[in-house]
């Protein structure tokens, strides 16, 4: 067992790093505020080869390992987890299940579309979220192609996107068996993208409703066999919530750098506030989670490089990853005391960029139900 990267995956990371650092870190706060998509920042990612990392070099992608792509995403997240959704997340997450099954000119009309447009992945509605079997998205036959009928919500980089990955039931008494995915552009008469949704954390990233209103769709918009649909989404979890936990790694790395240098500056009854145990070991218990998260992150990571089953070790990820994010913002909130509290310093972001990692790419609570099934074979 050998935990070393690397020099190339060392080379890649420190200029992830050196990017964030330079480029992503002291604009967060401005496209936060004013909740706007970091396209100057894209612009200059695109240009180093920090997007559309895991897409094959013969569709105009990077060529990245999974294990390679999750290094650069912490690195980013560490800037701003919300940029890092928008610049590298989403349009990995739309490259997955193309990637995955779709045909040869699916791959080459829409993964080299992805190098100079974006993406979005379209699963969640208004009245479903971790129950993907109740969609109620309808794509029925019509002739030899399909009539697409049903509304997305809370799709990330909808806004921007100039297409979309959609399920929607092809046989509505099926229950997950009925599920089908779809490729959709964006320009097809019934398309309509909303007003991007206010969001507490995370706000570069835009989120918006995607309405398809009697959408024709040709028989090639198909990806993968009809009825295949839940369980390509199930596959593409695994590939998705590593990346999720990164996100978290990268916002616990984050937390615990900016209480490390705070607390040796700031002095209490005449010596920096580190030197006292209260302070200390949140510290330590901080850095501690954040490794933990790590090597489970690179875990499940790695096991999907190697091509093996990953799915209670991807749910391990997300889930310790994410709840150590959320833990060690509010940590890092009360170690800066009233500073904390203040908008002048990153930690009331980090805690408001925190609260979605337990929540999309599944929940928490479902991912532990994942974990059972997982540990007992059920």
């Amino acid at each position: 067992m050998d935990f070393n990267l690397t020099d190339e995956q060392e080379m890649i990371k420190n200029l992830a790093r050196e990017f964030s650092k330079n480029e992503i870190a002291p604009f967060a706060d401005k496209y936060d505020k004013k909740a706007e998509f970091p396209h100057p920042i894209l612009a200059k990612a695109r240009e180093l080869g920090l997007v559309n990392l895991i897409i094959p070099h013969e569709y105009g992608g990077v060529g990245l390992s999974p294990i390679d792509m999750i290094l650069v995403i912490e690195e980013i997240a560490w800037g701003c987890t919300g940029i890092a959704v928008a610049v590298i997340a989403t349009n990995s997450l739309t490259a997955e299940p193309i990637m995955l099954v779709g045909n040869e000119n699916q791959k080459k009309k829409y993964l080299n579309l992805l190098t100079e447009e974006l993406g979005s992945y379209c699963v969640t509605e208004p009245n479903t979220g971790s129950d993907m079997a109740s969609i109620a998205t309808r794509a029925l036959r019509r002739g030899k192609g399909y009539l697409l009928d049903g509304r997305k919500t809370w799709i990330s980089n909808a806004h921007e996107a100039s297409f979309f990955v959609v399920f929607a039931k092809t046989d509505p008494e099926a229950g997950h068996h009925g599920i089908s995915a779809f490729l959709v552009d964006r320009n097809l008469p019934g398309v309509e993208v909303s007003k991007k949704l206010p969001k507490m954390g995370q706000r570069a990233t835009d989120c918006c409703e995607v309405v398809f209103n009697q959408v024709e769709l040709p028989a090639e918009a198909l990806l993968g066999k009809e009825g295949d649909g839940f369980k390509l989404a199930m596959h593409v979890f695994d590939h998705s919530r590593p990346v999720v936990a990164a996100l978290g790694v990268g916002l616990s790395q984050r937390a615990l750098d900016e209480c490390i240098s705070y607390s040796k500056e700031r002095e209490a009854f005449g010596k920096p506030i580190i030197k006292y145990q209260g302070i200390g070991f949140k510290i330590a218990d901080m850095g501690m989670r954040t490794q933990a998260a790590r090597l489970l992150t690179y875990n499940a990571a790695w096991k999907s490089t190697v091509g093996e089953r990953n799915t209670l070790e991807a749910s391990y990820a997300k889930t310790f990853a994410s709840d150590t994010a959320m833990w060690a913002a509010i940590e890092a909130v009360q170690i800066h005391g009233g500073y904390g509290y203040s908008e002048e310093y990153p930690l009331e972001k980090l805690m408001r960029d925190a609260k979605v990692l337990q929540i999309y790419e599944g929940t928490n609570e479902i991912q532990r139900l994942v974990m059972i099934r997982e540990l007992t074979g059920d």
